[in-house]
């Protein structure tokens, strides 16, 4: 009796388990002044994902800016249209082998290790990688500086696509554009100045939920 019960809570974990795996991903509507992003947000990070849906219905990214613009790097933006840098909070980091810094991939900004040994995310600053294409040479060196061995799916998106694989398991990545990379491209261009902001203000009109 008691294999029997051991076997029925093993299936049904296994149940559960592909029920989540398989749960569909919430898709965010990112309007900017320079065209629409959409992304979807990652279930297996659940306190970025519900923390970024939280903001959403609040409404604390509508109007605000993307107040770091690196070509070739990424774009950042999360900050309040009131100004202030984020809600006064910071989110427990949620690093995953299977998401990383390719080109289009959703993270979470944060402080610096010297003072946030814990990688804890900001509560609302987020950035858009856009990063470059990498060879094989430059990923064997950066394997080497950074103690890791990138996967076969790694190397073949940072070898196609792009993207800033020196930020792995530094930043917690959550989501990924899904459409709307042109639109990420065209803001890294734009022209910036001190603490590379934009020169024009970028503005992010609004963030909604799809339905």
């Amino acid at each position: 009796m008691k294999k029997l019960i051991l076997a029925a809570l093993i299936i049904a974990g296994l149940t559960c388990s592909a029920q989540k795996a398989t749960e569909k991903e919430t898709v965010v509507v990112i309007k900017t002044s320079m065209g629409t992003i959409k992304a979807k947000l990652y279930n297996d990070t659940p306190l970025h994902r519900d923390n970024f849906l939280k903001l959403v219905n609040e409404g604390w990214y509508n109007g605000s800016p993307f107040h770091r613009v690196i070509n070739q790097f990424m774009i950042q933006g999360g900050q309040n249209a009131d100004g202030r840098l984020d809600p006064g909070y910071t989110v427990p980091a949620e690093f995953k082998d299977n998401h990383f810094h390719k080109k289009g991939a959703l993270a979470a900004a944060r402080q610096g290790d010297q003072v946030n040994p814990k990688k804890a995310s900001s509560g609302s600053q987020f950035y858009i990688v856009q990063g470059k294409v990498y060879d094989d040479k430059a990923l064997d060196m950066l394997e080497g500086r950074m103690g890791k061995v990138f996967s076969a799916k790694e190397r073949q998106a940072y070898k196609t696509v792009g993207g800033t694989p020196f930020l792995d398991g530094e930043y917690t990545v959550y989501g990924e554009v899904t459409e709307g990379l042109e639109v990420v491209d065209k803001i890294a261009a734009v022209k910036t100045g001190r603490m590379d902001v934009p020169v024009e203000p970028v503005t992010i009109i609004s963030v909604t939920i799809e339905k």
